[in-house]
């Protein structure tokens, strides 16, 4: 009779541990949340491109544009690999990077026709948001800008 009852015990102490780490599971989703890349918009940041530039810079816009994109494809494909840094050390301080070559060839371009903007580099870290945000993204007009 002792024997049934430590059996039973131990079998009760053994399913309360396997629906704990059920809920555990369960409460942190288990499996990593989707997520996006959310980056801040530079031409908000611009001062008035003159019109000799405006082709060039334009084009540079559409170019962070792609790099926000490419990053996004990049995280949902690779969701789940990696260790606890690999998001920041293979998407988003890579896409820092070329959004700071970009930013510094928007400034150069402003610069040869006008007084060269200061501070855009700050721009060039991104973020990650929750899935279904809202992310910006550079006009194709800097009419729409003004």
């Amino acid at each position: 009779m002792r024997r049934w009852r430590l059996a039973g015990t131990i079998g009760g102490a053994a399913l309360l541990l396997v629906a704990g780490l059920g809920v555990a599971a369960a409460d942190t989703g288990g499996a990593p949340q989707a997520q996006v890349v959310r980056c801040p918009v530079v031409a908000d940041r611009l001062p008035p491109v003159p019109a000799a530039a405006e082709a060039e810079v334009l084009r540079e816009l559409a170019q962070l544009n792609q790099q926000v994109a490419d990053a996004n494809r990049r995280l949902e494909t690779s969701r789940g690999q990696g260790g606890p840094n690999f998001v920041n050390n293979a998407i988003l301080g890579p896409l820092a990077d070329k959004r700071r070559a970009v930013i510094d060839r928007i400034s150069i371009a402003i610069g040869r026709h006008g007084p060269r903007p200061t501070g855009l580099e700050a721009l060039a870290p991104c973020e990650l948001a929750p899935a279904g945000s809202t992310v910006p993204t550079e006009p194709s007009s800097l009419r729409a800008v003004r």
